[in-house]
């Protein structure tokens, strides 16, 4: 396929770009998500849906996790888990998002992801712009593919459903930074948590309101 192939096929709207890959090819939607958290790890989700999941999914609502309240979300996730004919989650640490920068970090959890599926795909479709580096697979970018793709829809919402109860038991042992509310990410409470307690372990020291706060407390 062509880079203008792939392009055509990103500007179709989802009701006709779904036809252009055989019905039967084997179709992995990844996602990830927490990218512009400041507190820890970005966490990816590769899903291989069922035929007959398809449309019951369709029917529940299934769409960008981002647009669904987290109640709708853990809903949804189980009708996902029991229409997958095969899904995994991993992700990239704190530690190799400082080392590697965000979007390299999101792309290798990703491909973590996908290589760990039981099932291999035929295809990965993958949200955004940025193809996986050394993915052994064939893959297509899809710009906002969480709301055109069920597939990676469903990643979304594994994923986002992971993180955020992954969040919400690190909030038990990170108390002072309200975790539990703000999922990892930079709220006004969040930020002035870094001024006043400084950083932790798990914060992202190559993002830019933690290395202010690391300057700021230093000049105490």
């Amino acid at each position: 396929m062509t880079r203008k192939d792939r392009l055509q096929i990103q500007q179709l709207p989802l009701a006709d770009w779904v036809h252009v890959y055989p019905s039967s090819t084997i179709v992995a939607g990844v996602d990830e998500v927490g990218r512009g958290a400041l507190f820890g790890p970005v966490v990816a989700a590769a899903v291989i849906l069922s035929a007959d999941a398809v449309t019951k999914l369709t029917d529940a609502g299934v769409t960008d996790s981002k647009l669904l309240s987290a109640e709708r979300r853990l809903a949804l996730a189980k009708q996902i888990r029991a229409g997958v004919v095969a899904y995994q989650i991993r992700y990239a640490s704190v530690w190799e998002i400082d080392r590697l920068n965000i979007l390299q970090a999101s792309l290798l959890a990703m491909k973590r992801a996908v290589l760990k599926l039981d099932v291999t795909p035929e295809l990965c479709l993958v949200d955004g712009n940025q193809l996986i580096p050394g993915l052994p697979l064939p893959q297509q970018t899809l710009v906002k593919g969480d709301q055109r793709s069920l597939a990676i829809a469903s990643a979304s919402i594994l994923a986002k459903v992971w993180r955020d109860e992954l969040m919400t038991r690190l909030a038990v042992k990170y108390p002072h930074y309200n975790l539990v509310s703000n999922k990892g990410y930079g709220t006004p409470a969040h930020r002035l948590a870094l001024q006043t307690h400084g950083l932790s372990r798990l914060h992202r020291r190559s993002f830019s309101p933690c290395r202010l706060a690391v300057e700021a407390n230093s000049e105490l």
